[in-house]
């Protein structure tokens, strides 16, 4: 069996150009895992393997591969920056033990960078925070290391310092042994000499080693009262305390280097070895019951165990259905059956994939705490459990945001219209931000997800991976309804035209909740038997099932709450059917009376501009509705941080372009639901009752 103490399964993430899988490329070339590095702007990235991303230059989806390095085996996911492809960076980070936080020097933290370190927060992952492009003009590592601070709210533990700045910056001082690494300019990441610290950076240099050190010993109470008392611990007893305060997510090891140029990533490297944690290390993943609460148990990782697996991506190739996964405990071998407690149907192994990108290596058994890739699974999907059938269990599952935008597409023809269901079913397996729905009253297929560029990029998979041609309609909004009133109400719904008849009465209290909670609740105060306990399911079922449908313009309806108060019953007429039909009606009748609203979704807005053009950027956000809320001034521009309606988003990268001459960059995620301007509303009630029509 191998030694587990060797594993290190780490995600490298961060905001959309901050280098990535520049510097992904970089851990393969230097591991010997490829000979010849390639470059995301020549499109030939080795984890960007789709045509859509060596044509856009970004990452969509993640990539696995595995290396070595010190006799370490590296299991390595290259996640995409863009905030259309989060849940890529989500269901990454559930499955590893360590991260590489990447961030620009020049850009620092940037938006996407807070959400992808909030999701690793949430996950509780380890993480090196490595400060790229310090070659690059207004790169600055102290202003980052500020800003980790301030923006992020995390404790950087400063391991490096960079010589020199932007075209200058020839190398790095390593605090712990006092030594310099200098790069010649070859380009070459193997010519570099060790030396003395430059005497410039000599108190600069002590400065730090000495935050570091007075940091480190926090977490040994016998190390500090030596060093309080003047003797300096050893670089192994300071090693040992950085690691545990890193895996107890005290703080975060920060380098710096330029992985373009080839300088800085060996010390990364070493630092994955030595301060993130092996899959012994980390806490075990906790088993749930079906409902998703947890029994108390946990997978522990180790081979003698029961088998353990998540899978956590499907990904569609040449070859069929590969489902990623990562083994908690026990093994898993090439031939054995193994149960899905999701589906609760068992499913074959056929063969076990080692993946390199798209490359694959075939093995026969895969243990605990390896990543590897699945094929030829049937029924498993994201966030499925695969165990061992005499030893059922479930892993916490994976939770995904809702889409905000759709759009309808039809095939051109009948034989395209074939190949559409099934390469829709592909997609959907594939990422589960994305859902398909079919309009009843139009027969169209909508497609539903993040952003406008990642439903660009699935109607680009389905006509180039798929072969399927598609006409598209324009992007819609997702819509919301709530209500704005308290309302008392009664319904009776009575049915009597021979044969047995149909009676309920429900005297009810409906009102609106205050937004981001469950959405509905349902609670019954009816005493005295008016309204049998049996028959509380099915108002509730009633109400519940009509949310759905608002009584505006047909969207869903969010944040109320229904009490059933009293009511009445017949003995011989009544039934649960009879209270769910009543509580429908019930729904239509008072829905319009209680202040019916329409919601739009609002999204929080990232916009960098050069400071030329933040009028003409700040006035275009007002004119589309935008709530501005904060501006900040950065060495190469200005960051405006905004609210705005996501109806008005449309389009605005094209204008954002040309009102900054192509300088101008921006992100956007959902924030929340708010309600819409009257003029709007109308606007949208009128559209949807045309379309009734």
């Amino acid at each position: 069996m191998n030694d587990l103490s060797k594993y290190r399964n780490i995600g490298i993430f961060a905001h959309v150009d901050a280098g990535k899988t520049t510097t992904t490329e970089r851990i393969l070339k230097l591991t010997g895992k490829i000979h010849k590095t390639g470059e995301v702007h020549d499109g030939a990235a080795t984890t960007d393997f789709m045509d859509q991303e060596q044509e856009r230059g970004i990452t969509i989806q993640s990539a696995a591969t595995t290396c070595f390095w010190n006799d370490h085996r590296f299991n390595i996911i290259d996640t995409p920056g863009h905030v259309d492809f989060t849940v890529e960076v989500y269901r990454s980070l559930k499955v590893l033990d360590g991260g590489v936080g990447v961030f620009c020097a020049s850009g620092g933290v940037e938006p996407q960078s807070e959400t992808n370190w909030r999701y690793a927060n949430e996950s509780e992952v380890s993480r090196i925070i490595y400060v790229n492009k310090l070659d690059r003009m207004g790169g600055d590592f102290y202003r980052v290391v500020d800003q980790v601070k301030n923006i992020l709210a995390a404790r950087p533990l400063v391991m490096v310092l960079p010589i020199g700045i932007e075209e200058n910056f020839t190398g790095l001082v390593d605090l712990l042994t006092r030594k310099a690494w200098v790069w010649d300019d070859s380009g070459l990441p193997e010519n570099y000499e060790i030396q003395d610290v430059p005497a410039d950076m000599v108190d600069k240099v002590e400065e730090y080693r000495n935050e570091l050190i007075e940091t480190a010993v926090e977490q040994d109470d016998d190390l500090m009262e030596k060093y309080l008392d003047g003797e300096e611990p050893s670089i192994e007893e300071i090693k040992r305390c950085v690691r545990k305060g890193t895996i107890n997510l005290d703080f975060f090891p920060t380098y710096c280097g330029s992985s373009f140029k080839n300088k800085g990533v060996q010390l990364v490297l070493d630092a994955v070895v030595d301060y993130l944690p092996s899959p012994t290390e980390v806490k075990p993943q906790p088993e749930v019951d079906p409902e998703g609460n947890e029994t108390g148990e946990f997978a522990i990782v180790d081979f003698e165990k029961p088998l353990r697996a998540l899978a956590f991506k499907i990904m569609d190739d040449r070859f069929g259905a590969l489902t990623f996964t990562r083994v908690y405990s026990g093994k898993i071998e090439k031939g054995m059956t193994v149960l899905n407690t999701f589906t609760g149907k068992t499913e074959r192994i056929g063969r076990i994939v080692e993946m390199h990108a798209d490359d694959r290596n075939e093995v026969d058994s895969a243990q605990a705490g390896d990543i590897i890739a699945l094929v030829g699974l049937k029924n498993t999907q994201t966030g499925h459990t695969l165990c061992d059938p005499a030893n059922p269990a479930t892993l916490e599952p994976m939770v995904f945001p809702d889409p905000v935008i759709s759009i309808a597409v039809a095939p051109i023809d009948k034989a395209n219209a074939e190949k559409l269901g099934t390469a829709i079913g592909k997609m959907v397996q594939e990422d589960p931000s994305f859902r398909v729905e079919t309009d009843e009253d139009s027969g169209e297929t909508i497609l539903k997800g993040m952003g406008e560029l990642h439903l660009d990029i699935k109607v680009d998979i389905l006509k180039r991976t798929h072969g399927v041609e598609v006409e598209v309609g324009k992007p819609q909004v997702a819509y919301r309804e709530t209500i704005t009133k308290v309302l008392e109400d009664s319904y009776t719904h009575k049915k009597q035209s021979g044969g047995s008849g149909q009676f309920a009465k429900i005297d009810y209290t409906i009102e609106p909740l205050e937004p981001g909670g469950e959405g509905f609740e349902f609670v019954s105060k009816v005493v005295g038997g008016n309204v049998p306990k049996e028959y509380w399911p099915a108002v509730e079922k009633g109400f519940k099932t009509s949310k759905d449908k608002g009584v505006l313009a047909g969207f869903p309806c969010l944040d109320f709450k229904v009490t059933l108060k009293d009511g009445a019953f017949h003995a011989v007429d009544s039934s649960a059917v009879a209270f769910e039909i009543a509580a429908r009606a019930a729904y239509r009748q008072s829905m319009p009376k209680a202040g019916a609203q329409l919601l739009e979704p609002i999204m929080k807005l990232d916009v960098f501009t050069p400071e030329d053009n933040v009028g003409d950027v700040i006035g275009d956000l007002n004119r589309r509705r935008g709530m501005i809320k904060s501006q900040d001034t950065t060495p190469t521009g200005v960051r405006i941080k905004a609210d705005a309606p996501l109806s008005e988003m449309f389009g605005y990268i094209g204008d954002l372009r040309t009102m900054t001459s192509g300088r101008g960059q921006f992100s956007m995620e959902f924030s929340h639901y708010s309600p819409c301007p009257r003029n709007v509303a109308d606007e949208i009630i009128e559209k949807s009752k045309e379309e009734k029509k």
